[in-house]
């Protein structure tokens, strides 16, 4: 029987998603490490032999129909420049490196909620959103270095983490030096951790005022990159123009993904905007998990993004108790009970987002006013004026000289 590509489509990306949840522990989706089986529409499946069927399926309807090819094919980057594919590796090294992709990949899409790609064998690509800011994908190589420089870059500027860097076994050392033999070029690092929203949202403000430092110091063009570039480089540079170069947030992001298809958090670049505005006050929040007896009690999300995980105490009376100072916000997590991911029915819990996945959620709301006006910055239609962009200035070179 022939099958749509759309209807193959679907089933090659709940293999996808299945295959991720069996063989990681830290998606929100509260998924459980060195599972060897998943339930799929009431039944056991191993969940290779799930995607490989969902791969027959795919090509089958390719085959069927080609001038669906193009629903059914992964998006691609428009007008990316891509300089530089590996070289001298043999066919251990290319598959190595491809399996790597593949997996970060497959963890970008779950954690992102993206159907992005990334080919980090393919080589450093990139964007300009501007004339004088490019967002792309990290560097490989100290030539990488070389590449910039005769593209114009006077900065560039690293988002990674040192676990981002060893994953794809880059030599961020061989870089830096690099770059501080090329005649006017400066590497600068600031890190944000991949794959969290809330991570992004603290650090988004030191982070944005050395660049902003940076790009007045050196001029030039400035070179803003993660590791694929696709999440928090965009949203870096997407927040520098919001907040430095006087553009409204959705007017900019219109002009990067017309370059450059990517998924920035924009609700992480208004949360840490009305964090700068309101003064980012923090309240005490306590959860508790008070249903039976349990050997250990957890928690991801919250503040800590899905890929950690904070232990709760137990109290005198077999409880399992955690606090935690929050800034004025929301936040979804879940519960890990004898390490078994799960919702508390005793908290408030969201609605089933598109995969039929809920999560547990606390509002922390401060004082009336700073709520409502949070709730104005998060909104679609809110507009920095002039003193809104002073405030945040005046705050980011302070910011800036206390790095100093």
């Amino acid at each position: 029987m022939a099958m749509s590509c759309a209807a193959a489509r679907t089933l090659l990306a709940s293999a996808v998603n299945v295959r991720c949840e069996a063989r990681s522990s830290r998606t929100k989706e509260g998924s459980v490490s060195n599972l060897a089986i998943v339930r799929v529409y009431g039944s056991w499946c191993p969940a290779r032999s799930l995607r490989m069927a969902a791969a027959d399926a795919l090509s089958a309807a390719r085959t069927f129909n080609k001038k669906r090819l193009r629903i059914c094919s992964a998006p691609r980057f428009p007008r990316l420049q891509n300089v530089g594919v590996m070289a001298n590796a043999g066919k251990t090294e290319d598959t190595e490196v491809e399996k790597k992709t593949e997996e970060y990949t497959d963890s970008m899409q779950h954690a992102m909620g993206t159907a992005l790609t990334y080919r980090h064998e393919l080589g450093m690509n990139y964007a300009h959103v501007l004339p004088n800011l490019i967002v792309g994908s990290c560097l490989q190589t100290p030539a990488d270095v070389d590449k910039l420089k005769k593209a114009g870059v006077s900065t560039v500027f690293c988002l990674q983490q040192d676990p981002d860097l060893a994953y794809f076994n880059v030599d961020i050392g061989a870089i830096i030096k690099r770059a501080k033999e090329v005649d006017g070029i400066e590497h600068i690092r600031a890190q944000i951790r991949d794959f969290d929203p809330y991570d992004l949202r603290l650090r988004l403000p030191k982070v944005v005022a050395t660049l902003f430092q940076a790009a007045k110091k050196n001029g030039g063009t400035t070179y803003v990159h993660c590791t694929a570039g696709l999440g928090r480089a965009p949203a870096v540079a997407l927040t520098y123009m919001y907040w430095i170069l006087g553009y409204d947030l959705s007017e900019a992001n219109a002009m990067l993904q017309k370059v450059r298809t990517c998924h920035p958090k924009l609700d992480s670049i208004k949360a840490a905007t009305a964090d700068l505005l309101t003064g980012n006050s923090k309240e005490k929040v306590k959860l508790a998990w008070m249903r039976g007896a349990n050997n250990s009690v957890e928690v991801a999300g919250l503040d800590v993004g899905w890929y950690e995980r904070v232990a709760f105490t137990k109290g005198s009376d077999g409880n399992w108790y955690l606090e935690r100072e929050l800034p004025v916000g929301r936040y979804e997590f879940k519960y890990i009970v004898d390490g078994n991911w799960c919702t508390n029915p005793d908290t408030s819990c969201t609605e089933a987002n598109k995969d039929g996945h809920v999560n547990n959620y606390i509002e922390v709301k401060g004082d009336k006013s700073t709520w409502e006006f949070r709730e104005q910055v998060m909104a679609a239609d809110f507009v920095l004026n002039n003193e809104h962009r002073k405030i945040i200035k005046t705050k980011l070179e302070e910011l800036a000289k206390s790095r100093n």
